[in-house]
């Protein structure tokens, strides 16, 4: 019999009764998946899978210290259980020495009502609306002369957590991604758009049919610029890829010893300092209305943000960026520790609110020369020390004049950073739910709105469509 067959909740419990280490965390993940693709207006391929995967972490105290190990397998069976033990604690026991970021493992926090309950299972059936709709959509799309080809992704992870300190805590994560590309039949103009969702009622194929038709018929002009730096409008999506890069360079201890843009001059941190004259606050809250997420830490393995004895710590709202100054960094207990700054785990989700409420099409209207992006891809790290980024355009780049799109123009190669596009934005508009492309496959859940960047350096011209 394999563990796949066991209840999630039994595994956890058994494998905490065949630990022999001094302290054990078990995570078991139990995921499934549901997805539709297609291509030139019709389905190619759907499917459903399901999947199990368990971390045991075991951790041994020493005389220098505690030591800790981290084995983690899909599709163990019954008599491969003990094993997975076996070689946690022989990990943590032949590794390199005491972990650097041993602390007490987390107890007292209530058993979660549901523990024990089956894991929560998505199907095709999530599709149920939202398919009949794109066939819909696909019927409209031929009969204007364009093509849609595209993705959507439905995923449902359990994740029951079990401690030797009695920590008995279960979350349900579902996670939906919708991406949709309309082509003009030669392939020589192309316009994205993408939506993040819980469970895809809240996603209608044809209102985004009806934007990428806008678009295409944009791009029906085409205009050529050179490099330089352009007025430019970041819709949501794109502020969600650079902030949520900035997150993850947010660690409080790589400021502390002056390796990120979050180090001081002379020492310390940059908390409290003003990043930008725009009320804007960038949070995280595990209880967001539509970007729920885990409301308790749960670490597979340990890093700059991340610590395998924080597991099971219990979330709250926390504001990175305060109506502008910078207020906290990301720390595990021994991080905070380490630099002083308050316990701060990063949560699942970013939020960036504080601007007016104005739709990005009032913002264009209100451009009197600018550009319009659609999207960010193939993000990369220059320079840590300024979090300078670089990457591509893609899919629909627009000129704006006078308060109207003209055309499209080539596609750009860019270099900026998040930290200081926030502080040299001049407008935010509506926070809205987002999905960032480029980081879609490791974080959805964002709510951001469109920024407006007087100067946005366009470093080349790229030949991407």
């Amino acid at each position: 019999m394999s563990a796949r067959t066991n209840k999630p909740h039994e595994v956890v419990e058994r494998a905490l009764e065949l630990s022999r280490a001094d302290g054990c965390v078990v995570i078991a993940d139990e995921e499934s998946t549901a997805n539709l693709r297609w291509a030139g207006n019709a389905l190619t391929t759907n499917g459903v899978t399901r999947g199990r995967t368990l971390t045991v972490i075991a951790t041994v105290d020493g005389r220098e210290g505690t030591a800790s190990g981290v084995v983690s397998r899909s599709a163990v069976t019954a008599d491969e259980l003990e094993p997975l033990v076996r070689a946690a604690e022989a990990a943590a026991r032949g590794g390199a020495g005491p972990a650097e970021d041993a602390q007490p493992l987390v107890s007292g926090v209530p058993e979660s009502p549901d523990f024990t309950d089956a894991p929560a299972e998505t199907s095709s059936a999530v599709f149920a609306d939202f398919a009949p709709a794109l066939g819909e959509s696909f019927a409209r799309a031929r009969a204007g002369g364009r093509e849609l080809y595209g993705f959507a992704n439905h995923e449902l992870v359990s994740s029951y957590l079990g401690t030797s300190t009695g920590l008995r805590l279960r979350h349900d994560q579902p996670k939906g991604t919708l991406e949709l590309n309309a082509k003009s039949p030669d392939r020589t103009r192309s316009a994205w758009a993408g939506r993040s969702t819980r469970d895809f009622k809240d996603v209608d194929p044809a209102a985004l049919d009806a934007e990428l038709a806008v678009r295409l018929g944009w791009a029906e002009r085409r205009i050529d610029l050179p490099a330089g730096r352009y007025e430019t409008l970041l819709p949501p999506t794109a502020v969600a890829d650079l902030l949520i890069y900035q997150m993850w360079s947010a660690a409080a201890r790589d400021a502390a010893e002056g390796r990120t843009v979050f180090s001081k001059p002379g020492g310390g941190t940059r908390v409290g300092e003003k990043l930008t004259e725009l009320p804007l606050t960038l949070r995280s809250d595990p209880n967001e209305p539509g970007l729920e997420t885990a409301p308790f830490v749960l670490a597979h393995s340990s890093g700059d943000d991340a610590s395998v004895f924080d597991n099971g710590l219990l979330l709250s709202a926390t504001d990175w960026v305060r109506e502008g100054t910078l207020t906290h960094l990301s720390t595990t207990r021994h991080s905070a520790g380490l630099t002083g700054l308050p316990v701060a785990p990063t949560i699942g989700n970013l939020i960036l609110d504080g601007g007016e409420d104005r739709s990005l099409e009032e913002m264009v209207a209100a451009t009197e020369r600018g550009l319009l992006l659609t999207c960010l891809w193939y993000i990369r790290e220059v320079d840590p020390a300024t979090l300078l980024l670089t990457g591509l355009t893609r899919d629909g780049v627009y000129l704006v004049e006078n308060g109207q799109v003209v055309g499209e123009v080539n596609n750009f190669r860019f270099n900026e950073s998040p930290v200081d596009l926030l502080g040299r934005a001049t407008e935010a508009g509506r926070t809205e739910k987002t999905l960032p492309r480029e980081w879609s496959d490791w974080f959805t859940r964002a709510a951001m709105p469109a920024l407006r960047v007087p100067d946005f350096n366009m470093s080349s011209v790229s030949q991407g469509v």
